[in-house]
Formats: C-alpha cells, structure tokens, sequence
C-alpha cells in the first residue's frame, strides 16, 4: 500500500502555484539593485572599491612608510628590530664559495 503511494507521488512532479511564484517575484524585485549605482561619481566609485576612507588612508600610510624605508636605506633587520637581532643571525650562506653567475650561465646552456 505504501509503495502505491509512493509511485503515485512520483510520477506526479510538484509545481509551485502562480501566488507562490508571484510572491517570490515580487521579493526579489524588491531587493534588486537599482541603477542609482552607475549615477555615482568616480571618485565614490574608487572609494568604494578600496573600502572607504579607511582603506585609503591605509593604502596611504602603507605606501608613505615604504617610500620612506625604500628612501632611508634602513634594510638592516638589527635596525629594525631595534638591536634585538643578533649581527650574526644576519644573513646565511647557503652555498659557501659558490659562484652564483657561473650556476646560473651553467643552467641556460
């Protein structure tokens, strides 16, 4: 008896009713956006993409602080960490007395 039932229910294939697909209609025309969008400036449109005056003045900060270490020359990581890196702990030889040139013509021919 449950398999007739069953057999029935498939072979009859559920449709949403014309009120139910009106009102799911009508929903998303409601949260559609609008083309208010495209009547924004270029410039609310870059603020926009790059999060607002906070992101700006981040990009803006980021880029001043890296002119200027660029600028200054400071790439030693003793004075940047403010002495706390050992001078030794510096860099690191991976290949004592190799000549990187000659390995590196050596490979393209």
């Amino acid at each position: 008896m449950l398999e007739d039932f069953l057999t029935a229910a498939r072979a009859r294939a559920p449709e949403p009713s014309e009120a139910l697909m009106a009102r799911i209609l009508a929903d998303a025309d409601a949260i559609r956006p609008r083309r208010a969008i495209a009547k924004r400036s270029l410039r609310e449109r870059f603020g926009t993409l790059f999060g607002g005056w906070q992101g700006i003045g981040g990009l803006a900060t980021a880029t001043a602080a890296g002119l200027w270490i660029g600028y200054a020359g400071i790439a030693d990581p003793g004075t940047l960490s403010g002495g706390l890196v050992e001078p030794g702990a510096e860099t690191v030889e991976l290949m004592p007395g190799a000549d990187v040139f000659a390995l590196a013509s050596a490979v393209e021919g």
